[in-house]
């Protein structure tokens, strides 16, 4: 396995801009179509709609720690933008592992883009799994953002434990739906223009 190089870094972040303005219009359209449930829904939501960028990443940068990178910045876009403190730990945790399933396994390479695809994903749930296995503390950094009762109510209405079995088994089903979408629209669109593939055919994606 090669190493990243500063061309496969560029690449890295242009995709990652991409994944990042999905993330946002998933963000956009579920607060306006089901805003009680959008924070919960934006980790499978997105998995829906970003597995053609996932597929023409690993295409373009075949390399371990490209998913990494991409996780972790998108971890650090959390860490700056006023969330939960530690919203920012699954995001790499979860593109670190998908690094390893993507690149350091022996199983299937079509089984093994599902999985990595899937893992990936769940680093969204970051900035909602402390509403569940952290609620004083998810308060507390409410109150110190300058945030009423009202606001802070609004905010834990939905958490519940149906809406945590709904965020995480969302994001498996739009995992595996958004690469068949993904996958789809890779092979009609790009695999005759990519000439380079982690997997050597794109057919395999």
């Amino acid at each position: 396995m090669k190493k990243l190089k500063i061309q496969d870094v560029i690449s890295v972040g242009i995709y990652t801009t991409i994944y990042f303005l999905i993330v946002f219009l998933c963000m956009m359209g579920l607060r306006f179509t089901i805003p009680a449930f959008n924070s919960i829904l934006i980790p499978g939501v997105t998995a829906l709609f970003a597995g053609i960028v996932y597929l023409l990443m690993l295409n373009r940068v075949p390399r371990f720690g490209a998913i990494t990178i991409m996780g972790s910045v998108m971890g650090l876009f959390f860490l700056v933008s006023g969330h939960f403190p530690l919203s920012f730990v699954p995001n790499i945790i979860c593109a670190v592992l998908a690094d390893l399933i993507q690149y350091k396994t022996a199983i299937n390479k079509k089984l093994r883009t599902y999985l990595s695809y899937i893992v990936f994903s769940y680093g969204l749930t970051g900035p909602v799994l402390p509403l569940w296995f952290m609620k004083n503390a998810y308060v507390d950094s409410l109150v110190a953002r300058g945030k009423d009762a009202a606001y802070i109510e609004s905010v834990f209405a939905p958490v519940t434990t149906f809406s945590f079995y709904l965020c995480i088994f969302s994001v498996i089903i739009g995992g595996i739906a958004g690469m068949m979408l993904g996958r789809t629209l890779y092979n009609k669109h790009f695999s005759k223009v990519e000439d380079r593939s982690y997997d050597s055919t794109a057919s395999e994606f």
